[in-house]
């Protein structure tokens, strides 16, 4: 079929080449590159070497080839033991680290029973409302030699104080915990929306988990600074570097501003972000990053030890880019992106499951994706050389341009004021969607490709065995919450919730008081009650 012939909406087939190419975020694509074509793009014909400033190749000499990154696949359905158990079951498989996803009533803070929460058990991820369900959750799980991805926000610092509890009651000291919270409350302003407070209260906890972590626990990451939500709700790869990064700064400065030393909290910070279909312009990103990152660090904040420097992250591949139709594509997308997380540096990664545009991940499903990371270690040969891409013309010149293309969004962002003015203002809002836009439209049209979508579509039935969550679950969770209620020394988590009131008004550390409560086993929607009374709860007046 001629291009004239073609019918609105029909994708090009691959006999009808394009007259022209670009990458997911526009950038043109040239037949063909040389030397003079990274130096037009600000890109380096000579990238230097990994482990050394400022580690566009990477942070470690050594790469994958001296240490494997960690391979911690999200899981969270249901209660505890059932995802106690997936735990154990992926453990068993090989996988390396956790990662925990929680329910939506405790991704807000509410608590099981809550009116709130009704119909939302477990659909998403682990409902967790007291110190006792996240004592079965790492039940027979050794926490001093496990490293836990928790992913949750707003009330990160109550979901933390519960792990550590856990811990310490099981023997094993601070200084042996090794972890993450995500606990960046800034993109849930720009992209996910699971905020609850307003952002000075919110960043003021953030500050908080930062500062305790780097007194009392040196393993832990007290932040993921994540551009994975900022992809998700349809940004570009520049637009999730840049404000991925200008978050990542804003959350220096509030440490700076606490009287914190660089140096004794940066070494801390992580990263968290996605991994799309364009397999070049991901490796490039992620190379960018991690220069842009390492730049800024050292020279607008003066850090000194060569750790603060680094740029470490986790990568998902991009649940964005699975399809319901013809689900089984959704591996071939899954490898191809993880193999660019690992060509651009990551120091762990989930990959998705196939049937996670359809359910939560099945057993077989989720089986699949870790096997899917442990072929491309143990089998592609990509892990032997370290950023074995480095120095290709392509590569170095759109690494170049999309470094450019954060400075340009970091100047756009400081003219507004800065991260928070540009939130309030709902600018960082508005570029996502306008991008999410351009590429639903493109998608539409047929100039991108969805190969099983708007190309190459057939109407076979999905045959692939879905998870379903047992909503009596949902009861047992309820009578053990109030089990929790009745045996608890109720008086003491009255004490314990007055003391957190008071210290949320006065200029103090907030994790002692939280970790008091949990100790008491107050729950989750007791601690945030605190907290909503005291500081109220966030609504954008941007878009009103």
């Amino acid at each position: 079929m001629s291009p004239d012939r073609r019918t609105a909406g029909e994708p090009r087939r691959i006999s009808e080449r394009k007259d022209s190419f670009k990458t997911l975020s526009g950038i043109p694509v040239e037949r063909v590159y040389t030397p003079r074509s990274v130096e037009d793009a600000g890109g380096q014909s000579h990238p230097g070497f990994p482990g050394e400033f400022p580690y566009l190749r990477g942070i470690h000499p050594t790469g994958h080839r001296g240490r494997l990154w960690t391979m911690r696949m999200f899981a969270g359905f249901g209660g505890a033991k059932e995802t106690n158990q997936r735990f154990k079951y992926l453990l068993d498989s090989g996988q390396t680290g956790l990662s925990v996803a929680f329910d939506m009533p405790t991704l807000y803070g509410y608590d099981t029973d809550d009116p709130a929460a009704a119909g939302e058990f477990g659909k998403c991820g682990v409902a967790v409302s007291s110190l006792a369900d996240v004592e079965t959750l790492f039940d027979g799980i050794p926490l001093d030699r496990i490293t836990t991805s928790m992913t949750i926000n707003a009330p990160a610092a109550i979901i933390w104080a519960m792990y550590i509890v856990a811990a310490q009651k099981r023997g094993v000291p601070l200084s042996s915990l090794g972890g993450t919270i995500q606990n960046d409350i800034l993109k849930e302003y720009t992209a996910q929306n699971e905020y609850v407070f307003p952002p000075e209260p919110s960043m003021r906890l953030v500050t908080d988990t930062i500062e305790f972590a780097a007194q009392h626990l040196p393993r832990w990451n007290p932040i993921s600074i994540s551009g994975y939500h900022i992809r998700e709700a349809g940004s570009t790869a520049v637009q999730e570097m840049a404000f991925t990064l200008a978050d990542g700064f804003e959350y220096v400065r509030w440490c700076l501003e606490r009287g914190l030393d660089i140096d004794d909290f940066a070494p801390r910070l992580s990263f968290f972000f996605n991994v799309h279909n364009d397999f070049f312009e991901e490796v490039a990103k992620f190379r960018a990053a991690r220069k842009v990152w390492a730049q800024e660090i050292k020279e607008r904040f003066g850090a000194k030890n060569p750790r603060s420097l680094w740029m470490r992250f986790h990568a998902q591949t991009a649940g964005c880019s699975l399809t319901a139709q013809q689900p089984e594509n959704n591996i071939v997308r899954v490898t191809l992106q993880a193999i660019a997380a690992v060509l651009g540096g990551c120091q762990s990664l989930h990959t998705n499951s196939m049937d996670e545009a359809l359910a939560l991940p099945s057993e077989k499903a989720v089986l699949l994706a870790l096997r899917t990371q442990q072929i491309i270690a143990e089998e592609s040969g990509v892990a032997g050389t370290v950023d074995p891409l480095g120095g290709s013309y392509y590569l170095e010149s759109l690494t170049g341009r999309l470094e450019a293309g954060a400075y340009d969004y970091f100047h756009r962002i400081e003219d507004l004021g800065g991260v928070i003015p540009s939130i309030e203002s709902g600018y960082l809002q508005g570029e996502i969607a306008n991008a999410s836009y351009a590429y639903q439209r493109e998608l539409d049209g047929g100039e991108q490709v969805m190969v099983g979508v708007n190309a190459y579509a057939g109407d076979a039935p999905v045959d692939i065995p879905l998870l379903r969550v047992d909503m009596e679950g949902e009861r047992r969770q309820v009578r053990g919450l109030n089990e929790v209620r009745r045996r608890r020394d109720n008086r003491r988590v009255k004490t314990a919730l007055q003391a957190l009131e008071r210290a949320a008004g006065e200029p103090r550390n907030l994790m002692p008081p939280i970790i008091d409560a949990v100790e008491a086993y107050a729950t989750l929607g007791e601690i945030m009650a605190v907290f909503r009374h005291r500081y109220g709860e966030y609504v954008p007046s941007w878009g009103l």
